[in-house]
């Protein structure tokens, strides 16, 4: 369904606009007063524990909004009305419905005095899941500082090519409290920081709005009087041809997203978004995000709006269209409603939010929002959700501390960040969030991210590419980052795992927690030494979906396909250099090495390790396509499949040397321009053995041309025959055994992170 509309018995009575969305028209000035505290206030079913023994009647919703209407010292501002929750079989009771009110905190108790059996509680703000600046080193001294010391600094950003950069924050710290400024059309912002001097400002952080990374500097030299130059790189610089070229995110990569066939897309699934709004202007949500509700300012369309961009990042991440341009999400296909209750989010909003997801049956909601304070009422409504078959991913949080709420509840699967070193460049603010250990991949676990034992899985939340309005893209951090690539996630198991057709196809909660449990069991632990940083680990898309690949046939792929592929990477990579191509159309580069016997494979028993000799065919359409690769010894001690749920953490099996080649004649069809060339049998794979440890590799000789002499590069192995094909640089044929070995080749560099999917 796609409405702009809230469910008709969403409110009572038609809920007034307010400013809180937008600027305030400027009136003459008033004294400055504390605000008046806002409260939740909902009957409680009787008999009830946090009541016992009270005296009174039982309230219902009518009766609790007339008490607080003709309370002097209570101001009314709305209902909520509460819904029974969606599947009538599920055993939850109806939600009440919620008055929101403002009164003071000393009035507040003489009513619950008064009424016990009437339940109250604060309607705290929400945040975002975002990081709004690097993380501190030291906590600001909590007092005022000395009137008569001040410093100013004037900073100015622009690119490389002089072009100032508007609407940059700028933050600069101290032993004091930070000073912020946004910088203007020409680029320029000025920031004063009362008790600090020069010398005594710790750090420089500038956050371009959209197109530019981030820049820090610690201890920087800052100068007041004159304008202190900073120049962010563009991100067309790291991600080339983009915005026009299409890329998968660092995260999606990690998380498998690129190696899943394009027909696993979303389709059937709705996805919730309960955050600022998603702006429909720019092309990756043009026509992703096609409903939603706004909270903010009641208007019928203002969901389809964002100020704050940070909707619009998460709904990109899980989203994204796949139109060839920008980026692409998780689950393309599915549908998405942006539910805003940012600016100014707080947990009526919240509640009203999934009240509206429960009637739209939504069903994935991305929570990248959080709380330092526990919601009886808020946390009441998660758990009607998910007996409505409603699963809710929440952000962890990031002020470093303990997971926040409602990522604390049972009911959520709660996700903290990880970040990879080699995703972002250096001098960047990202990189000031490496704390603690790195991987040997790369991955860490960022200053900011929560940690307890609440947390059930992380995922990418370090430099996320992502779109921002009107049309742009920005790098961002956070769990807020993290969530959405869950949430996506989550959207591909609902719609294409069959358990989501067959046992788990009911709206319930055995739905909810059997989808938590594929993703946390498609986990790949990260050894960060803290489990309460990275629960389960990173899931992984190949083993959350490994039933819907399992029914999937692929096309054989050819040997030029193949072949294309594999030099078009290589090239792109940095490890096959346009080599000049010599008569006969072949040149030679490098052989690869030969590598040790490794792990459990998926089953595979002994494979065949391969020296040096890769030649090229003349180039094709898009450059040069690697020719045949000469064979080096057989590798030993591989072992075979094991019994886990990853082939390669399962128990040793039988190893065997590679099979032998044939030497019959095979006339197969050369893949480059000229005759049909000679070609050689596969031998039959050797038969399986006793299960034998690595062991060590003969490798082909030194490279080798097309005529045989050898190439450029230091010989590998000891020296062999001839390479494959005639020696005067006719074109070779593709028998089965090269297609095999570069499908594998392709596979072990991939896995290695040496080229892409």
């Amino acid at each position: 369904m796609t409405t702009n509309d809230k469910p008709k018995d969403a409110i009572e009575e038609p809920r007034p606009a307010t400013p809180r969305g937008r600027q305030a028209s400027r009136q003459a000035p008033q004294p400055v007063e504390s605000r008046p505290r806002r409260y939740m206030v909902a009957a409680l079913p009787q008999p009830h524990p946090a009541a016992p023994g009270a005296a009174g009647p039982a309230y219902d919703d009518d009766t609790v909004r007339r008490l607080l209407e003709d309370d002097p010292e209570v101001r009314v501002l709305r209902r909520v009305r509460g819904r029974a929750a969606g599947n009538p079989e599920a055993a939850v009771p109806g939600f009440p419905a919620v008055v929101v009110a403002e009164t003071t905190p000393e009035h507040v108790e003489a009513l619950r005095r008064q009424y016990p059996q009437l339940h109250f509680e604060r309607d705290r703000l929400l945040t975002y899941s975002e990081v709004p600046r690097p993380p501190r080193r030291r906590r600001p001294a909590p007092v005022v500082a000395p009137p008569g010391l001040e410093s100013t600094f004037a900073v100015l950003v622009r690119d490389a090519d002089g072009t100032p950069l508007p609407g940059a924050s700028v933050l600069v710290t101290g032993h004091g409290w930070p000073g912020q400024a946004v910088t203007g059309a020409d680029g320029r912002a000025v920031v004063t920081m009362a008790g600090e001097t020069p010398d005594s400002i710790t750090g420089l952080t500038v956050r371009p709005r959209s197109g530019y990374w981030s820049v820090h500097v610690e201890r920087p030299a800052l100068s007041t009087t004159r304008d202190n130059l900073v120049e962010p790189v563009r991100l067309a610089e790291t991600f080339g041809g983009f915005p026009d070229r299409q890329v998968f995110g660092w995260g999606q990569q990690a998380m498998n997203l690129d190696r899943l066939p394009p027909t696993l897309r979303g389709a059937g699934v709705r996805i919730a978004i309960v955050d600022s709004g998603a702006d429909v202007r720019h092309p990756d949500l043009r026509e992703r995000v096609r409903a939603g509700i706004d909270l903010v300012d009641a208007e019928p369309e203002g969901w389809r709006a964002d100020a704050a961009y940070h909707g619009s990042h998460c709904a990109a991440v899980i989203s994204g269209a796949d139109d060839g341009r920008g980026i692409v999400g998780f689950a393309v296909e599915a549908e998405v409603h942006a539910c805003k209750i940012f600016p100014g989010g707080r947990f009526s909003d919240l509640v009203e939010a999934l009240d509206y997801c429960v009637e739209q049956r939504v069903d994935v909601v991305n929570l990248s929002l959080a709380s330092r304070h526990h919601s009886p009422l808020v946390a009441a409504k998660i758990e009607q959700a998910r007996a409505a078959g409603v699963a809710c991913v929440v952000a962890a949080g990031n002020d470093g501390g303990p997971v926040a709420f409602p990522g604390t509840l049972p009911g959520v699967l709660t996700v903290a960040a990880v970040g990879k070193a080699d995703a972002f460049p250096p001098g960047t603010a990202h990189e000031a969030e490496i704390d603690g250990p790195v991987t040997g991949d790369g991955y860490f676990s960022p200053r900011f991210t929560c940690r307890g034992p609440e947390i059930d899985v992380c995922a990418p939340g370090v430099a996320v590419l992502s779109a921002v309005p009107p049309d742009a893209y920005a790098v961002l951090d956070g769990t807020s980052m993290a969530a959405p690539h869950v949430a996506g996630l989550a959207a591909l198991v609902l719609a294409h795992h069959g358990d989501f057709r067959t046992a788990y196809a009911g709206r319930d909660a055995r739905r909810v927690d059997h989808l938590f449990q594929i993703i946390k069991s498609s986990c790949v632990p990260l050894n960060l030494g803290d489990l309460h940083r990275t629960g389960a680990g990173m899931p992984n898309a190949l083993r959350a979906l490994a039933p819907a690949l399992a029914q999937i046939t692929p096309e054989p792929a050819g040997t030029d396909t193949l072949l294309g592929r594999l030099a078009a990477e290589m090239t792109e990579a940095g490890l096959l250099a346009p080599a000049p191509v010599g008569q006969g159309g072949r040149s030679g580069y490098p052989g690869h090495p030969g590598q040790a016997g490794s792990g459990a494979q998926h089953g595979l028993a002994g494979q065949t390790a391969y020296g040096a000799g890769v030649t090229t065919n003349g180039p094709l359409s898009g450059g040069s396509l690697p020719g045949g690769l000469v064979p080096g010894g057989p590798r030993t001690g591989a072992k075979g499949g094991g019994s886990g749920p990853d082939p390669r953490e399962g128990a040793g099996g039988a190893g065997s040397p590679g099979g032998r080649r044939g030497s019959g004649p095979s006339a197969t069809r050369s893949y480059a321009t000229g005759s049909t060339g000679p070609g050689r049998a596969q031998g039959a794979r050797g038969a399986a053995g006793e299960a034998a440890p690595a062991g060590d590799v003969t490798t082909g000789g030194g490279p080798r041309t097309a005529n045989g002499a050898p190439a450029m590069g230091s010989p590998v192995g000891s020296p062999m025959g001839p390479p494959m094909g005639a020696g005067t640089g006719a074109p070779m044929g593709a028998a089965p055994y090269e297609q095999v070995a570069l499908a594998w080749l392709a596979e072990e560099m991939r896995a290695a992170g040496l080229i892409g999917g």
